[in-house]
């Protein structure tokens, strides 16, 4: 017995009987008296690290398959982001064995005499005071620093760990990290946490692919983040499993709580209400009440992904978790034809508009063969509306819609977003790194709209991405398989920016393996159910338009297309609490809606208004600040402009007109930035200038 041994154990003992008060009651101290006066450990005699078998080892690896298999990715890139060589992630079953295990070849050589390898048992009876056996006895995060440990030869280490919960709420594996580092990292803890959860949540949706998840919070920019609640709601509108954000949030303590109660006896709305307002809303989230008290939640529910049989009842038990096949990159283990029911649905909630709905129909066919789609129109039209009905019809519809709009990013950016970065790649970037949006859309949909914004070097790289179908993140010389769908969208004219050398010709042939052009809101035949859809999402069931209110809407031109309608409905649904929306409602509007419009034959496509170029404009200009500008009168005629261009620049010169040629109340009537709107007033030829 060597003198640290002999030291180490004294301290132990001391503590446990008493000798020292000043971590009484601690995690660990608790654990060393568990050791001493449960298990019979002596401190001062180490056991020799156990080993299940081969079959053992193999058979616990079968019954926690899914688990695995959703903890394999997401362990992968936790300990990418540690970057600690002296470490390692690892998984271990409900009796401490350990299953999976992610470390670098030398630290994993260096561990193994301590039992840190697949198949070694860390529970407190076998391995004393640890993190993965303490966290399993307490039934809680702990932190076992070193000399925390209660056998001297795993002093050398430092574990973190966090249990994991199966959909039934028990506990199902441990998440822990352990090193060898001597810095102290309680921080670990925080991303051990939100690994688990991420866990959790691929969990609950690959074992019941075959249920409607239903998101939601009480803030809405946290829906289908970390943060949100999640359900697995059954066709009746029945519970089948939720995460344990949503216990939180509802104020429940147990699945035994929630388990088989139906949505409106947790929500103030029926899963039918809030899966037909999500659909309506292009799923953004919707506002929805607690079903006894005034908390307001905002949820999404999604029709059922089912890309394949889900686990079997004995899943909810713990450790019985059914292995399914693995993971595979490769097109023809993913794909399926597209759903009839979901295309259905799409085409009854979304697109009435017969045009839209063969057009739907269309790309639903291709993008099921792995053809990528390319959408034309104007801004506003509802592209990433038409988008998001094609990635729920399509084989990949279990996957994340991923979307990103080139335009709004500055250059710089552009790059980390789609292809992430490594720790440390560049002044100002993550501590830990970042996932592109690229890999973020693994086995789903990748939207990037207008794709026309993206810098030519940058094409140059995508295209590489789409032969290769392998991305590198910044920074790394790791590539990194993927298998996505491809969508993108752009309101200019690809083939046009290709001739004038603006667009990679090649790229342009790689994202249209067909073009789709979403007609505008005006020349929709389905405006009138469109309007009165919106209208019910924005307002709830009870909001209604009188004769006069809707004939203003269906006679006005709407050149923001339907996110200005969502806009002007939204608004005047809250003016009218919820009830009838008149044309009073509409007259006090920034868009003067209520106002009759100058026929569209008085204003030719390409030509500025009469209005707009009248003499007294500068007069009429309202105090905007230091960024307040005038339409230039002596504005030259726009040049080399396609149809489709120079009618939304007449739709825009109209738009800026009704504002009085306030650039801020443009840019919020279109729901852009003002960043946005100039570039896009550069592109028309529209030429501001101060006034003098």
């Amino acid at each position: 017995m060597t003198p640290d041994t002999s030291q180490h154990a004294h301290r132990i003992m001391k503590q446990v009987h008493g000798g020292l008060r000043e971590h009484e009651g601690s995690v660990v101290t608790e654990s060393w008296r568990r050791c001493i006066d449960s298990y019979r450990l002596n401190p001062a005699k180490p056991r020799v690290p156990e080993c299940v078998g081969r079959i053992d080892l193999k058979d616990r690896r079968n019954r926690l398959a899914d688990l695995i298999e959703c903890a394999k990715h997401e362990m992968t890139i936790l300990y990418q982001q540690l970057g600690d060589l002296e470490s390692a992630v690892v998984l271990t079953d409900t009796e401490g064995a350990i299953v999976h295990l992610v470390s670098s070849p030398n630290f994993a050589a260096d561990a193994r005499p301590l039992g840190l390898r697949p198949g070694g048992i860390w529970s407190e009876e076998m391995a004393g005071t640890n993190g993965m056996g303490t966290c399993l006895a307490a039934g809680s995060p702990v932190w076992v620093h070193r000399e925390d440990h209660f056998f001297s030869r795993l002093a050398q280490l430092t574990c973190s760990a966090v249990p994991v919960y199966d959909p039934s709420g028990e506990i199902a594996a441990v998440l822990d990290v352990s090193s060898r580092s001597t810095v102290m990292q309680q921080h670990l803890l925080v991303m051990l946490g939100m690994t688990a959860r991420m866990i959790e949540n691929r969990l609950i949706d690959r074992c019941f692919s075959n249920a409607h998840p239903l998101h939601f919070h009480s803030r809405p920019e946290f829906v289908f983040t970390l943060h949100e609640g999640k359900l697995a709601v059954d066709g009746d509108g029945r519970v089948l499993a939720a995460n344990r954000s949503a216990l939180f949030q509802l104020g429940l303590t147990s699945m035994n709580e929630i388990r088989s109660r139906r949505v409106e006896d947790l929500f103030a709305s029926s899963l039918d209400d809030i899966l037909e307002r999500s659909t309506l809303s292009s799923f953004h989230p919707v506002v929805t009440y607690h079903a006894n008290a005034t908390l307001r939640f905002f949820a999404v529910a999604q029709r059922p992904a089912e890309p394949a049989a889900p686990c079997s009842a004995a899943s909810l038990v713990p450790h019985a978790l059914r292995a399914v096949a693995p993971h595979s990159n490769t097109a023809a283990t993913l794909a399926r034809a597209p759903d009839p029911a979901l295309l259905a649905h799409a085409k009854q909630n979304t697109f009435k508009d017969a045009r839209l709905v063969d057009q739907l129909h269309t790309a639903c066919r291709v993008i099921a063969r792995q053809t990528p789609v390319l959408l034309c129109g104007e801004t506003g039209a509802g592209k990433e509306v038409f988008a998001r009905a094609v990635h729920a019809a399509s084989p990949y519809s279990g996957g994340a819609f991923v979307a990103i709009n080139c335009a709004c990013l500055p250059e710089s950016l552009i790059e980390s977003e789609l292809f992430g970065y490594r720790a440390g790649a560049f002044t100002g970037a993550q501590r830990n790194g970042r996932r592109g949006k690229i890999l973020q859309a693994d086995r789903g949909t990748l939207f990037l709209d207008e794709i026309a914004d993206m810098p030519l070097e940058l094409q140059a790289r995508l295209l590489r991405v789409l032969d290769e179908r392998q991305v590198t993140p910044l920074g790394s010389e790791d590539a990194h398989p993927v298998e996505f769908q491809l969508i993108s969208a752009s309101h200019q004219h690809l083939p046009t920016l290709v001739a004038e050398h603006r667009f990679r010709e090649d790229l342009y042939y790689r994202l249209a393996g067909i073009e789709l052009v979403i007609p505008a809101l005006r020349e929709r035949s389905d405006k009138s159910e469109l309007i009165r859809d919106i209208l019910t999402a924005e307002g709830g069931a009870g909001a209604m338009l009188s004769a006069e209110a809707e004939r203003a809407l269906m006679a006005y031109s709407w050149p923001g297309n339907v996110r200005q309608l969502r806009h002007v409905l939204r608004t005047a649904a809250a003016l009218a609490d919820g009830g009838l929306v008149s044309r009073a409602h509409l007259t006090g509007l920034p868009f003067n809606i209520a106002t009759p419009e100058v026929p569209r034959s008085e204003s030719h496509a390409g030509e500025i208004p009469k209005r707009v170029a009248h003499s007294n404009v500068k007069a009429s200009e309202p105090d905007d600040g230091a960024h307040s500008k005038a339409l230039d009168c002596a504005a030259r005629s726009p040049e080399m402009l396609k149809p489709l261009q120079a009618n939304e620049r007449a739709m825009l010169l109209q738009l800026i007109a009704q504002h009085r040629w306030n650039v801020s109340n443009v840019a919020k009537a279109l729901g852009v930035s003002r960043n946005t709107l100039y570039r896009k007033l550069h592109k028309l030829q529209i030429t501001l200038s101060h006034p003098s």
